[in-house]
Formats: C-alpha cells, sequence, structure tokens
C-alpha cells in the first residue's frame, strides 16, 4: 500500500435496517413494502459498492416475492395456489437469510 491510498468504510447499517424490515414479513406484510420504498429512495450510494449489491438483491426478493404472491393468487385452483404460496416465502426467507449473512461477510450479491 502506498501512502496516497486511502480506504474508506462503508456504512452498512442501512443494509442491516432493511434486511430487518424484510424479516418480519411473516408477523406483518407491511414492514416488506417499507423497506421497498426506503430502498427505492437511496439514489446517493455508489453503483459498484457493497451496499450497492445488497440493495439491488433486496428489490429482486421483493420483487420476487410480490411476483409469486400474485400467481398464487390469480391461480384459481386451490391445491395448487398454497404451494405456490409456501414456494414464495421460503424462497424469500433464503434470500433474507443469504443476503444478511452476505451483507456480515462483506460479499457482495449478484
Amino acid at each position: 500500500m502506498t501512502e496516497t491510498e486511502v480506504y474508506t468504510a462503508e456504512d452498512l447499517s442501512l443494509g442491516h435496517f432493511l434486511y430487518a424490515l424484510m424479516s418480519a414479513f411473516p408477523l406483518f406484510f407491511l414492514p416488506v413494502f417499507f423497506s421497498l420504498l426506503i430502498n427505492l429512495s437511496q439514489t446517493n450510494i455508489a453503483t459498484h459498492s457493497l451496499l450497492s449489491s445488497h440493495l439491488r438483491w433486496q428489490r429482486n426478493s421483493i420483487t420476487g416475492l410480490v411476483t409469486l404472491l400474485l400467481i398464487g393468487y390469480f391461480i384459481p385452483l386451490l391445491w395448487l395456489s398454497i404451494p405456490i404460496f409456501l414456494a414464495a416465502l421460503t424462497w424469500f426467507s433464503y434470500r433474507i437469510f443469504k443476503g444478511w449473512l452476505g451483507l456480515n461477510d462483506s460479499v457482495n450479491m449478484y
């Protein structure tokens, strides 16, 4: 490392807060939408930063969850829509778990 190189620490508390809001979805679904609104309002984050990759991961997780829930809702067969709901919630839980662990380990999410 030369004397001119400067390393800056990135504040990841926003990412932790948004993962905490997302993880509250079994109790109330409203925190997920608050998380998405806060996520979309973050326009001053550097494009290729660690926090940016996690914000993108969270957005994709929430939109995927909403898409799967809508598919399950519009399928008229109850025996088919319930497994889709369960798969959506399991997949979303996996995305929260993997993303939050990745944030703790400072790993970019793709």
